[in-house]
């Protein structure tokens, strides 16, 4: 699959949420949206960058954004994360790693000389029309809230 691109048009999709809900890219048009793709619930660097989200969501929606954390942990996985670290926006499960692929983040990587396959870090921020305005790769979740806020001005 082509590498998505500022500039290209959001692969739209379907994912089940923490609270059993759908979210459908499309029935968020007309918000920004912040979509980043993690490796796993209540890892270190995961836990890190999303409590950063939770602690910056008050700026993010003033700038009218909305964001979701996709994952390929099941639903029950991520209502246990979001509850523990009172997360204030929707987990996204992707068990078939179809949106992932789509987004191209789903890569062979490397974690202690054993390559697997996984969830490369990154984020896209897809404006009210469904186009790709940013992309920020292999994401290192420290500075992942800082990139966001430098790119929307808040």
């Amino acid at each position: 699959m082509a590498e998505i691109e500022r500039g290209s048009v959001a692969p739209g999709f379907t994912l089940e949420a923490d609270d059993g809900t759908s979210v459908s890219l499309v029935e968020l048009r007309g918000k920004k949206v912040v979509l980043y793709f993690y490796p796993r619930d209540d890892t270190p660097g995961c836990s890190m960058q999303a409590c950063d989200l939770r602690d910056n969501m008050l700026r993010l929606a003033k700038a009218g954004v909305i964001a979701l954390g996709v994952s390929p942990d099941s639903v029950q996985s991520h209502a246990k994360f979001k509850d523990k670290y009172q997360l204030n926006f929707p987990l996204l499960a992707d068990q078939d790693h179809r949106v992932a692929q789509a987004y191209g983040v789903w890569q062979e990587k490397m974690n202690f000389g054993v390559k697997s396959l996984g969830i490369v870090r990154s984020t896209f921020l897809i404006d009210e029309e469904g186009i790709v305005t940013d992309v920020w790769r292999r994401v290192r979740a420290r500075d992942h809230i800082r990139w966001v806020g430098e790119r929307l001005d808040i």
